[in-house]
């Protein structure tokens, strides 16, 4: 079974080929001041007609989102709610819904109307879900306080636990190292979770980020490195 993975990140387009268990190809596309007006629509395109597809799971990371407790059912307000977060366009994005069961939430975000359709019209078997919530699954969470970071191309998503209960979600860009920092910090201040009592997990491109964990450690007491995501083996925390 021949299965396309994509992830869309603020900046960039991820794909993954793999066949059964192995990986066949990946690359990544990130837009710059030098690249093309549509780029990541333009390699979107090539890769879809790249072969025969049995399934394709796209997962973005994009942040236009909110996140609600499990059971809201109000999903005519999702594009309302998300504007709090972030401007949105009802007549060029998709309003979609994932929901984490593990901690009894659910994601309202929304994707791109112009990929969404593209990757529709292939009539396959499609599995879109949030990076939030495909993150949230991957975590580990004991009786403690946690900050657990994944870590992307200039972005990161960081959720903020206590005691299994999801205090804080958020996505945003990551363009320096003092930016990160502060955002970390300062979310900690508001939160009330203290340095010393506070045990953290960086995921996703940590090699990549190898300068913001080596800040981080700096101040933080209690610092894991969980997961690095291998080119050519894992993709987005599976």
């Amino acid at each position: 079974m021949n299965i396309l993975n994509l992830l869309f990140t603020k900046d960039g387009l991820i794909y993954q080929i793999a066949k059964n268990k192995s990986i066949l190809e990946e690359k990544s596309y990130f837009v710059d001041e030098e690249s093309p007006e549509n780029l990541i629509a333009d390699k979107l395109d090539e890769v879809l007609i790249k072969q025969r597809y049995d399934e394709i799971h796209v997962v973005s990371a994009l942040n236009h989102f909110t996140l609600m407790p499990e059971g809201f059912s109000e999903h005519e307000t999702g594009f309302d709610l998300i504007s709090f977060n972030a401007p949105v366009d009802k007549e060029k994005e998709e309003l979609m819904l994932s929901i984490n069961e593990k901690f009894k939430v659910q994601f309202y975000y929304t994707f791109p109307k112009n990929f969404y359709k593209k990757i529709k019209e292939l009539a396959l078997p499609i599995h879109f879900n949030f990076s939030g919530e495909k993150f949230l699954n991957s975590i580990h969470n004991k009786n403690n306080k946690e900050i657990h970071i994944n870590l992307y191309h200039n972005q990161c998503e960081f959720f903020a636990i206590d005691n299994k209960k999801i205090i804080l979600y958020n996505n945003l860009d990551v363009n320096s190292e003092v930016d990160f920092l502060y955002f970390v910090m300062f979310t900690l201040s508001k939160i009330g979770f203290g340095i010393n009592e506070t045990s953290f997990f960086a995921y996703g491109e940590t090699t990549e980020n190898e300068t913001f964990i080596s800040e981080l450690q700096k101040f933080v007491k209690n610092m894991r490195i969980v997961f690095d995501n291998i080119p050519t083996k894992n993709f987005i925390l599976n």
